[in-house]
């Protein structure tokens, strides 16, 4: 054998990437197609071809570094639907052909408090996001912008056979935003008033003046920065004000909230329990998100429109019938 065949014989083989995604390699966030290896399934895992993935503003934060912790290339999405191809050994809440979804996290420490009753979304060593987080072994995870992903089955969701998969993904994750404190302060009481901040309002002063005391619960949805007070007025006694989105700061005099015993919270997403019952309440009540639905190919566009809050009120991308 001749030196150079020697050194070809002893050349590692080519091995081809397993998954097709559209990533971000810079902050311009600039999406495009971007090849990749899943992990191999475990014991615990479900390997899952992905149907449909939404779009949300968390695709647009870290694909553009806005929080400066992006690791790219970054394949987002965190709305994720799709159909399980594998299943590990070990898996018995799940088979072949099963609808499950995939939403903001997929690790947690499992052993905490918090993971032992469901809420995994606070675990006290921190849950592993979905994309741009370091997984336990260290490696990046990667998103729904992708034809498949590989997860632990306890991070996985089944979803009801009468829940349409491109009305499921946003419920992934906008939806149990807001369902999750819904549930914890218990504004699901027949006969309670419940406000939504972040669908739009001209001019709050005049509002909050003439519905002063009006409602006993506000969840607020903007992530832009506006102002708190003239809604805390609006809240009767005993009223609770929830904060899911992420202005720059939170500023309102005292007086808004003491006067009537009020109560302001934050909340994120939601544990693995109250996230099933909620893709279940949500099938049974026909709850759905409106929604449109494009291809990969205008992802970017969508991103851009939903930066110029141009879309009511979802994207969902059909990953399966465009992703080649």
């Amino acid at each position: 054998m001749t030196e150079s065949e020697n050194q070809l014989s002893m050349a590692p083989e080519t091995t081809h990437a397993n998954c097709l995604g559209w990533a971000a390699r810079d902050p311009s966030g600039v999406l495009s197609p971007y090849e990749f290896n899943r992990r191999a399934v475990a014991a615990d895992d479900v390997s899952i071809k992905i149907t449909h993935c939404g779009v949300c503003y968390a695709d647009v934060v870290w694909t553009k570094n806005l929080h400066r912790d992006s690791k790219y290339p970054v394949v987002p999405g965190h709305e994720i639907v799709g159909i399980v191809k594998e299943v590990g050994q070990n898996v018995d809440r799940f088979k072949v052909g099963d609808h499950v979804g995939v939403g903001t996290y997929v690790n947690s420490c499992r052993d905490c408090e918090y993971c032992n009753e469901g809420m995994e979304v606070n675990c006290v060593k921190g849950s592993v996001f979905t994309f741009n987080g370091v997984d336990a072994d260290g490696t990046v995870t990667k998103g729904g912008y992708s034809s498949s992903i590989v997860v632990h089955e306890r991070y996985c969701y089944r979803i009801p056979d009468n829940l349409p998969s491109h009305l499921a993904a946003p419920l992934l994750c906008a939806g149990i935003t807001v369902y999750s404190p819904m549930i914890r302060h218990n504004m699901n009481q027949p006969g309670k008033s419940l406000g939504v901040v972040g669908l739009g309002v001209l001019d709050i002063w005049p509002l909050s003046l003439a519905l002063t005391g009006s409602l006993d619960f506000i969840v607020d949805t903007a992530s832009g920065d506006h102002q708190f007070e003239p809604y805390l007025w609006l809240l009767k006694t005993f009223g609770a004000y929830v904060l899911v989105g992420f202005p720059s700061e939170v500023k309102f005099s005292p007086a808004s909230l003491l006067l009537g015993m009020k109560t302001f919270s934050g909340s994120i997403t939601g544990g693995t329990k109250v996230t099933q019952e909620m893709l279940e309440f949500c099938a049974a009540n026909k709850v759905y998100p409106n929604v449109e639905v494009v291809p990969i190919e205008y992802a970017n566009e969508a991103i851009e429109r939903l930066i110029k809050r141009d879309v009511k009120y979802r994207f969902v991308i059909d990953i399966e019938n465009s992703l080649k």
